[in-house]
């Protein structure tokens, strides 16, 4: 009896075992009354299996957790794919996806998307005055109303740099355009951005679905809408139509051609005077580019300047306009002798900022043998501050060479008289919009008034610009404006028109 006992607590030692070898680690023997070595080693034998057991279930925590964690990580990893880092909107990416959603749910027969793209007016400025940290800012915010303006089911995704766009499912026309008037209407309230209120509005093109377009046309039609906002004086919206795309095929020719105006010698200079207003006498001139196009004829500034500022291809046209102003200079060497006369050339930002622009001047004037003080660079407020840092040590450069420094359109742009004071300049040319109501307008002639004298307070001479009637003249040299430019002196005309104007004077304009 006592031998079959034992046999069976052996099988059912066995038994255990190989349960326990089989991954069944929840087996358990029985200890026997009788406690002798038999049952020491079942107690062992279940102690191990409990240990197993404790191992085998953290080991099944570890490998949930760390699944979890990869499970997070890779939804991150397609959220940091899909979505922009700043700004928490979607990024091209992910817009893209869904605009082929929708355009292969327009095709079996839904309404189709509408897309808005905008793009925000004069951002980059609040980029380099007040620094990226604040541009970052004023995208956030800019992020945070335009998801607040537009439909649950509309999808606001930034593109990169300062161009958002929006998708808006199964939209029709009406409705697409009306967002995008609540758009351009939500981004007009002030926004507070390192302490500076700033107010940021957008040119916004809106391209409105049709079936079968792809997405690529349709993101494609809205930037071309939205690049004709731009030039109608930002701050609107454009519907796209398809002529638009005929405007931007002609830019794009424009461009082309220009690239070879100027080797092909195509580029002309025309002459304004600079006037004193208390004698009449010509003291200089504004150096204007032209071009003569063999199929268009003369083309002024507008039809081209605002490409090659877009294309970069300004920085080559202000070369070859330094050189070319400079080879007239020397060439007018017997007209202008003895004479206090400087012609003024104005800068692009680009080339504000360009390095070497002390030794392209230099170089230029050297060449044809003429006197830095004759030469005048002109730059905007604007442009100053597109990177007032490069900008101001060239013009330091400038000045330490003895070329004259002048703030052009002053009254546009972002500057005070406190800035000018820190900047290397000798005068201030005030806009024309500043003038042109000044006969007519008391309280536009004491606003003229007082600028002028906070020019004069920042030892600084005054140049008025867009002067058009004797009147205009009259009251401006009254008021103390030292110099003035304008049709009522002169139109701009070629070197020799300019020529006999230096010799001759213009006493019948003694204002």
């Amino acid at each position: 009896m006592a031998e079959e006992f034992v046999d069976k607590r052996l099988d059912a030692l066995v038994e255990g075992i190989v349960r326990l070898s089989s991954g069944d680690l929840s087996a358990r023997m029985e200890v026997s009354p009788a406690r002798d070595s038999m049952d020491a080693v079942i107690s062992g034998v279940n102690l191990l299996a409990e240990e197993l057991e404790v191992l085998y279930e953290d080991l099944e925590q570890r490998v949930r957790d760390r699944t979890a964690r990869l499970h997070a990580a890779q939804v991150e990893l397609e959220r940091m794919a899909m979505y922009d880092s700043l700004t928490g909107l979607p990024n091209r990416t992910l817009l893209r996806r869904r605009i082929d959603d929708e355009t292969l749910a327009a095709a079996a027969g839904v309404q189709p998307a509408a897309l808005i793209l905008l793009d925000l007016d004069a951002f980059k400025a609040v980029n380099d005055s007040l620094g990226h940290s604040a541009g970052d800012q004023v995208l956030i915010e800019v992020g945070r109303r335009l998801e607040s303006t537009v439909r649950e089911s509309d999808t606001v995704a930034r593109l990169g740099g300062d161009e958002i766009a929006v998708l808006l499912p199964q939209t029709a026309d009406e409705i697409a355009c009306e967002i995008a008037e609540r758009i351009l209407y939500a981004l007009r309230p002030a926004m507070i951005v390192s302490e500076t209120s700033i107010r940021i509005l957008a040119s916004i093109g809106v391209r409105c679905g049709e079936a079968g377009q792809s997405g690529e046309d349709m993101m494609r039609d809205a930037d071309t809408a939205m690049y004709v906002a731009k030039n109608l004086g930002r701050s609107n919206v454009q519907v796209f139509h398809p002529a638009m795309l005929q405007a931007t095929h002609e830019r794009f020719t424009i461009l082309e051609e220009l690239r070879q105006a100027i080797p092909a010698g195509q580029l002309r200079v025309h002459y304004q005077p600079l006037v004193s207003l208390q004698t009449s006498t010509i003291i200089g001139a504004e150096a204007l580019v032209r071009w003569q196009h063999p199929d268009r004829g003369l083309l002024y500034p507008d039809h081209f300047i605002g490409i090659a500022e877009e294309s970069g291809l300004v920085v080559d046209i202000g070369e070859w306009m330094i050189n070319a102003v400079a080879a007239q200079l020397g060439d007018w060497g017997d007209v202008l002798d003895g004479r206090d006369f400087a012609v003024r050339i104005n800068l692009s930002a680009a080339e504000s900022r360009a390095p070497g622009l002390a030794d392209l001047i230099d170089r230029a004037l050297a060449r044809h043998a003429v006197p830095t003080d004759r030469f005048i660079v002109e730059i905007t407020e604007t442009s100053l501050m597109t990177d007032p840092e490069a900008s101001s040590a060239n013009l330091l450069g400038l000045r330490e060479l003895g070329v004259g420094v002048e703030i052009d359109d002053f009254g546009t742009g972002y500057s005070s008289i406190s800035y000018l004071r820190k900047l290397p300049a000798q005068a201030v040319k005030m806009d024309s919009s500043l003038i042109e109501d000044i006969v007519d307008d008391p309280r536009q002639l004491k606003f003229v008034a007082a600028v002028l004298q906070l020019i004069e307070a920042a030892g600084l001479l005054s140049v008025a610009e867009g002067i058009e009637t004797a009147d205009q003249a009259r009251l401006l040299n009254r008021m103390g404006c030292d110099y003035g430019q304008g049709y009522f002196f002169g139109r701009p005309a070629e070197a020799a028109v300019m020529a006999g104007l230096i010799g001759k004077g213009l006493p019948s304009l003694r204002v």
